[in-house]
C-alpha cells in the first residue's frame, strides 16, 4: 500500500505543500463562495436588501452547525484514513471510509427531521427579529432539505483531499460553487424568488458538488473506495474518527454558538443594524479562516502520513512550512482590511448607514486576525498527528472559555456598549493564540520524540 501514496513520503516538501495545499485552499475559497454570493446578491435586493441580508445571516449559526456535523465525521476520519495508509493498512483506512459515509447518512437524515420541524423556533432564538424573521424562514426551509448534499459533499471531499488528490478535492467544490454562482441570479432576480431563489440556488448546486465526490469514491481512479462489506458501523473504527473530528466540531460549532451571543447582544445594544453588520463581518472572516484551513488540509496528507510512517523530519518540516505561509496569509489578509475595510463591507450592502457602521465595527473585529495563521497551524497540525485531546482543548479555550464570556463582559467595561461587543472577539484571539502556542511547542515535542522511540 506505501508505493500507492509514497510520493508523500518522498516529494521535497515546499514541492509537496504547494501541490496539494493550493487546490485545498483554492476549494475553500470556491466553497466560501456558497453563502457570500447568496449574501452578496440578498444585500443588493431592491428596497429589501439590508433586511434581508440580516434574516439570511440568521440562518448562519444553523448552517454552520450542520457544517460541523460533515467536519465532525470527514475531518475526524480523514486524518486517521492516511496515518493508516502511511502504516500501510489498507483495510482500516477502508473501513474508516466506510463507516464515516453511514454515519453521515444518519446524522443527515436527523438534521433534516430536527431543521423542518424547528427551525423558526431557532431562528427566533437565534437573533432573528419581526422585521427579519420571514426572509429567515424562507431560506431555511428550503435549506434543510439539501442537508444530505452538504453532509456528503463536504465529508466525503475530505477523504479525497486525505489521499493526496488535492486536484479532485478542489473540483468537488468547484462543481458546486459555479453553478451556485450562475443560479443565484436566475432564482433570485430572473424568477423573482428572493432569498427563497438563493437557498434553491445552494442545494441544487451541492447536489451536483455530491454526485461528483460519490462517483469520484466508488470509482477505479480512487486508492480507497467506498465499499459495501465496509458500511456496518464498529465502535473500534467509527469512535476514534469521532473523537479525533470533535476538535474541529466544536471549532464549527462553537462559531454557530458564538454567532447567536454576538447576535444577541448586538440586537440588544445596536439593532438590526448591528446584526447585519456582524453578517458581513463573519463573511469577511471567512476570507481568512476558510483558506487558513485550506492550507493546512494540505499539510494534513503529509503530515499524517509520514507521521504514521515515522519520518520525524518531514512531519518536523511540513509543520514548520506550513506555520510561515499561514502567518504571512494572515498578516496580509489583515493588512488589507485595515487599510481597505469599507471595500470589504461594499461587497455585501450598497446602504450607506450599514456601510458606514460596518467599516468602524470591521477594523475593531479584526483587530489580531494577524496573529491567526499560528492559532490554525497549530489546531490544524493536532488533527493531522491524530492528538485529539489537544485539539479539542484549544478549540473550547478559544470559544467557551474565553469568547463567549468577553461578550456580555465587555458592554459593562466600555462606554460604546455596541462597539465593545465587537471588541471581545480580538482580545480572545490574543489570549488563545498565546495559549494554543505554548501547548503545542510542548505537545509537538512529545509527539516527535514518541515516534523517534518507536522506530
Amino acid at each position: 500500500m506505501k508505493e500507492d501514496r509514497d510520493f508523500l513520503a518522498k516529494e521535497p516538501i515546499g514541492k509537496l505543500l504547494l501541490k496539494l495545499a493550493v487546490p485545498t485552499v483554492a476549494a475553500q475559497i470556491i466553497n466560501m463562495l456558497y453563502n457570500i454570493v447568496d449574501r452578496i446578491y440578498i444585500g443588493h435586493i431592491e428596497g429589501v436588501g439590508a433586511l434581508a441580508l440580516t434574516g439570511v445571516g440568521v440562518c448562519m449559526p444553523i448552517i454552520m452547525i450542520v457544517t460541523a456535523f460533515a467536519a465532525l465525521v470527514g475531518n475526524g476520519g480523514a486524518p486517521r484514513a492516511s496515518i493508516f495508509m502511511g502504516k500501510g493498512e489498507k483495510d482500516y483506512a477502508e473501513k474508516t471510509l466506510g463507516n464515516c459515509f453511514t454515519l453521515q447518512i444518519i446524522i443527515s437524515v436527523i438534521l433534516t427531521a430536527v431543521l423542518l420541524i424547528w427551525n423558526e423556533k431557532f431562528l427566533m432564538a437565534f437573533g432573528a427579529s419581526e422585521n427579519t424573521i420571514t426572509y429567515a424562514v424562507n431560506y431555511m426551509n428550503i435549506y434543510a432539505v439539501g442537508t444530505i448534499f452538504v453532509q456528503l459533499t463536504l465529508g466525503m471531499n475530505a477523504f479525497i483531499t486525505a489521499q493526496g488528490f488535492a486536484r479532485t478535492g478542489m473540483l468537488s467544490v468547484l462543481i458546486g460553487a459555479v453553478s451556485n454562482i450562475i443560479l443565484d441570479p436566475i432564482f433570485i432576480f430572473g424568477l423573482k424568488l428572493g432569498v427563497k431563489g438563493a437557498a434553491l440556488a445552494t442545494i441544487i448546486s451541492q447536489a451536483f458538488s455530491c454526485i461528483w465526490v460519490l462517483s469520484f469514491l466508488l470509482g477505479k481512479k480512487t486508492v480507497l473506495k467506498i465499499r459495501k462489506r465496509n458500511l456496518g458501523l464498529q465502535k473500534s473504527i467509527i469512535l476514534p474518527s469521532v473523537a479525533l473530528g470533535l476538535a474541529t466540531f466544536i471549532m464549527q460549532a462553537s462559531e454557530s454558538v458564538i454567532s447567536v451571543c454576538f447576535n444577541s447582544s448586538l440586537l440588544k445594544y445596536g439593532g438590526d443594524i448591528a446584526v447585519g453588520a456582524m453578517t458581513i463581518l463573519t463573511s469577511v472572516m471567512q476570507f481568512a479562516m476558510l483558506p487558513l484551513q485550506g492550507l493546512g488540509q494540505g499539510a494534513q496528507p503529509i503530515i499524517s502520513y509520514n507521521y504514521g510512517a515515522k519520518n520525524v523530519e518531514r512531519v518536523k518540516g511540513a509543520f514548520q512550512l506550513l506555520l510561515k505561509v499561514s502567518l504571512s496569509y494572515a498578516f496580509l489578509l489583515w493588512l488589507f482590511i485595515m487599510v481597505f475595510p469599507q471595500g470589504f463591507a461594499g461587497m455585501f450592502t450598497p446602504d450607506p448607514t450599514l456601510l458606514e457602521f460596518t467599516k468602524t465595527a470591521l477594523r475593531i473585529y479584526t483587530g489580531c486576525l494577524f496573529l491567526f495563521g499560528i492559532q490554525m497551524a497549530c489546531q490544524m497540525t493536532f488533527t493531522s498527528l491524530g492528538k485529539a485531546g489537544s485539539s479539542i482543548i484549544v478549540a473550547v479555550m478559544r470559544k467557551f472559555v474565553l469568547l463567549v464570556p468577553l461578550i456580555y463582559i465587555m458592554p459593562h467595561v466600555i462606554r460604546d456598549k455596541t462597539m465593545s461587543v465587537y471588541m471581545a472577539e480580538p482580545i480572545a484571539d490574543f489570549l488563545a493564540v498565546t495559549f494554543t502556542a505554548i501547548l503545542f511547542f510542548f505537545q509537538f515535542r512529545k509527539c516527535l520524540s514518541q515516534i523517534e522511540g518507536t522506530k
